[in-house]
């Protein structure tokens, strides 16, 4: 008998529709959970065959030559607020020198500097890590990125200015911004797992209500917006805006040297005996 596919996810409640009872879906799936930058390097290393990781990581896999592969139709997006990725500022944006950045996603990480760059022309000299688990408001830094559940439930009161930069991306580009993508790592044949992927993205989608029941009260929301949050506010489809947003992203990044130069995207493609089921 074949090994499973070792898939790796995160716990977010923004991912929670993609692998919705993925575990019970096949046999042939091991799933294990993870913060997102740790998706990646496990992925590099081989430790995983596929997983949720940032957009960020794809390319700097693609640019390294990792022959990653991502899985058409999937995302984590915004086409708007997201509410979940915000910079939290003590000082106008123009005047931030040192920047803490959550540790929790590093496209989110470069999406910070991007926009900084691009519509403050602002490159923070000093650049920290804010580790999991440390509470925003000990950080001293000029501005702390904040991912997650827990950016949904910082108050935006002690700060002198907060931007949801999901919908600062969107202002500036007119386009969606993919924060994750099902990635896999090279010669992994899938078989028919994307389209197990899509029957669980259907079915998160369906139980939506189920899940921000089940998760709101842990992150401290109520069920109205935990639910629009799943249903209103995220998309979970990569179409045409969100590869031209993928595609600006890594322009921008590349240019900050965030990311390597001439990174595109790759497909995964089945495999003949898959195909032919």
């Amino acid at each position: 008998m074949s090994a499973p596919v070792r898939v790796g996810v995160v716990s977010y409640l923004n991912a929670k529709p993609l692998y919705y009872r993925l575990d019970e879906a096949s046999p042939k799936v091991q799933v294990e959970l993870d913060l997102p930058s740790r998706l990646a390097e496990r992925l590099r290393l081989g430790e995983l065959d596929l997983a949720l990781i940032p957009s960020v990581e794809y390319f700097r896999g693609a640019g390294a030559g990792l022959g990653y592969e991502v899985v058409p139709g999937f995302a984590i997006a915004a086409r708007g607020p997201v509410r979940s990725v915000k910079l939290f500022s003590r000082v106008p944006f123009g005047q931030i020198e040192r920047l803490a950045l959550d540790a929790g996603s590093r496209t989110s990480q470069a999406l910070t500097r991007v926009w900084l760059d691009a519509a403050h022309g602002v490159r923070p000299g000093r650049i920290e890590s804010l580790p999991m688990g440390v509470p925003v408001l000990e950080s001293t830094a000029d501005a702390v990125l904040v991912i997650g559940d827990r950016a949904m439930t910082v108050p935006d009161a002690p700060f002198h200015a907060v931007v949801d930069l999901a919908e600062a991306w969107n202002t500036m580009t007119g386009l969606p911004f993919v924060f994750a993508l099902w990635v896999a790592r090279a010669g992994v044949d899938l078989g028919d797992l994307p389209e197990i992927l899509a029957r669980c993205r259907t079915a998160g989608l369906a139980h939506a209500s189920e899940l921000a029941s089940e998760h709101g009260p842990r992150l401290g929301l109520d069920f109205a917006t935990c639910y629009d949050y799943l249903t209103r506010v995220l998309s979970y489809d990569l179409g045409e805006p969100e590869l031209a947003g993928l595609r600006r992203f890594a322009q921008m990044a590349a240019q900050l040297g965030l990311i390597p130069r001439g990174a595109d995207l790759v497909f995964h493609r089945p495999s003949d005996l898959a195909a032919r089921g």
